[in-house]
């Protein structure tokens, strides 16, 4: 296989028989390379600057730095790396705090391995995916936050263009450039720079971080989109 298709990966969890195991199932997987490993956040950050993976799986309660710390200084430093959350804590705090640091997936350890190698590509791709029952969680505060009970804005000042707009819409839906770009009659390459212009106009992370703060100034509404929990049957 093509190296450059290969998706490299960063494993941090503070237990090394759960970094080792996790490693041994994706070893053998052709299109994904284990760059390496870290105990703790202050190491997974030390280890993403030198290694620069695409993706790293973030345990959360780790000794010396957690991984919320580490996902957040991570992705200050390299906002094109993607952060999956792997972990035994399904939580809203743990779930709103990971989004909020920049994980891009949530999942649990009683993940299988075909899911896992699933959630990687999608997160290599530049999509969102989270655990189911995490899911319900996330879409129980986007409808707190449409029917006015979160920190949502009405009417706020905003430099978004239209076409930026536009392709919020379905941004916050999970869909993908390419999905974005059919339905909108645009090549993905406009539609990845007008991702990138929302992002930085909103602050944001991510695509889950761009939607939830898209949420809460108002500038779309929950019941307006199609928004459907990851299903690893699918």
């Amino acid at each position: 296989m093509d190296n450059e298709a290969v998706i490299k990966v960063l494993i941090v969890d503070d237990h090394r028989v759960v970094r080792e195991g996790i490693s041994a199932i994706l070893n053998i997987v052709d299109d994904i390379e284990v760059l390496g490993e870290a105990k703790d956040g202050q190491e997974a950050i030390e280890k993403a600057r030198d290694l620069l993976p695409d993706v790293i799986l973030m345990d959360i309660s780790m000794p010396r730095l957690d991984g919320v710390a580490a996902a957040r200084a991570i992705k200050r430093e390299h906002p094109h790396i993607g952060i999956v959350a792997l972990t035994m804590y399904e939580e809203e705090q743990y779930i709103y705090e990971m989004i909020r640091s920049g994980a891009t997936g949530y999942l649990l350890k009683d993940t299988d391995s075909s899911e896992l190698t699933k959630a990687i590509r999608a997160i290599n791709r530049g999509e969102s995916l989270i655990n189911p029952s995490v899911a319900s969680k996330i879409l129980t505060e986007f409808s707190q936050l449409s029917e006015g009970k979160g920190k949502r804005v009405r009417g706020v000042d905003h430099d978004l263009t239209e076409r930026e707009l536009s392709v919020l819409r379905p941004l916050s839906e999970g869909k993908t450039n390419k999905e974005i770009a059919n339905a909108l009659d645009l090549s993905e390459k406009t539609v990845k720079n007008h991702v990138r212009n929302i992002f930085h106009k909103l602050h944001a992370y991510d695509r889950t971080h761009a939607a939830m703060l898209a949420l809460r100034k108002g500038l779309i509404d929950l019941d307006d989109l199609d928004v459907t929990p990851y299903d690893p049957d699918a």
